[in-house]
């Protein structure tokens, strides 16, 4: 068991309206499926908007990123609907 590593999570748009704007998170080691997967398991609300049937976008330290990349210790993990534009 690693030591504990605290990342923040911030959420946008209609996730932050559910969610709130941002919560610390123990994320040891995990990549960004399994901090997804965790999330969806620590509450209703959480399932609700971060289902994986929904279409969410997600970055790390700001960048646009896939879901397999790991999270380092004091990293910023930030998820958001797919932007709509015209």
């Amino acid at each position: 068991m690693g030591a504990q590593m605290t990342i923040t999570v911030r959420y946008f748009a209609s996730l932050r309206e559910a969610l709130g704007s941002t919560e610390q998170v123990d994320a040891a080691g995990l990549s960004l499926a399994q901090l997804r997967d965790r999330l969806i398991a620590s509450s209703e609300a959480h399932a609700t908007v971060l289902a994986r049937g929904r279409a969410v976008r997600c970055a790390l330290n700001k960048q646009m990123c896939d879901e397999s990349v790991v999270i380092q210790d004091g990293a910023e993990v930030a998820f958001f609907p797919p932007v709509t534009g015209g």
